[in-house]
């Protein structure tokens, strides 16, 4: 690479540094100091401001909220999705065409269009706020786009595979879990990066089916007002949390990302 190169890359990543930078000095920064002169660093650093995230109930109740139903949202989309696309790469029945563009036009709407229904249906049944009716109503988005990844993925693999392993004995089971998953473990790390990451950051849905119960992080932060104001310091320590789940997500998953972003639909 030319010195050039070097020079435009080395400014690529420190423009994406630098609004974390910020966050986390603005998260051990008190008030006074945010509004106060510019600083390139904290000029009397504190962990007040995490101290009142992990005391105070409104906060931590609210990470707790958001990590349920997201893992629930992800746990459905893929039971939902696995068979589902494996059954759209191996077989052909009438209408599986339209079926599967039918999944993709349910994620080409808007969350918005869908408020007032959900809504709705909610209030009668008694599922409004709670973090299973916030899991459902994302799983309306996650599902058709976790079909369509995983059935990229899934119909790579030949189905002289599937054959063999008739051939061999092994019931469609053994295969299925065996054989079959494990091949395409890195669809699968692909398809719960994209899920959590949908249901981690999506504020209309979650704000509007959530109450006091259920309330998630991305609503408590956007109402983080005190008597005197904006609480910037508070808000900045919650970013720098909210970041971490996603952070260790890509962490866990990032041999089966980096696979899986080389093959398949999302290449």
């Amino acid at each position: 690479m030319s010195r050039s190169g070097r020079w435009i890359l080395c400014a690529y990543l420190v423009y994406l540094v630098l609004p974390l930078y910020w966050l986390f000095s603005m998260a051990i920064s008190s008030n006074a100091d945010i509004v106060g002169e510019f600083n390139a660093f904290p000029a009397a650093p504190t962990l007040a401001n995490f101290a009142e995230i992990f005391s105070n109930p409104v906060w931590y109740q609210a990470f707790g909220n958001s990590l349920t139903y997201v893992f629930i949202n992800t746990l459905i989309s893929l039971a939902v999705a696995i068979p589902a696309a494996y059954a759209f790469s191996r077989y052909r029945f009438l209408g599986d065409k339209q079926l599967f563009f039918w999944l993709l036009t349910n994620r080409m709407a808007p969350p918005a269009v869908f408020l007032l229904p959900f809504f709705q249906l909610y209030s009668a049944i008694g599922l409004f706020d709670t973090p299973l009716a916030v899991a459902l109503a994302h799983c309306l988005f996650t599902v058709p786009l976790s079909v369509w990844i995983l059935e990229g993925f899934f119909s790579g693999v030949p189905t002289e595979l599937d054959e063999m392993a008739q051939l061999d004995g092994h019931s469609f089971g053994y295969f299925f879990l065996r054989v079959f998953l494990p091949i395409n473990r890195g669809a699968i790390g692909v398809t719960l990066f994209f899920c959590f990451m949908f249901s981690w950051v999506e504020l209309l849905l979650a704000r509007t089916l959530s109450g006091a119960e259920a309330k998630p992080i991305v609503v408590v932060m956007t109402r983080t007002v005190s008597a005197s104001g904006l609480d910037w310091g508070v808000l900045a320590a919650a970013g720098v949390l909210t970041v971490l789940p996603g952070v260790l997500v890509v962490w866990f998953v990032r041999k089966d990302l980096v696979k899986g972003f080389a093959l398949g639909r999302v290449s």
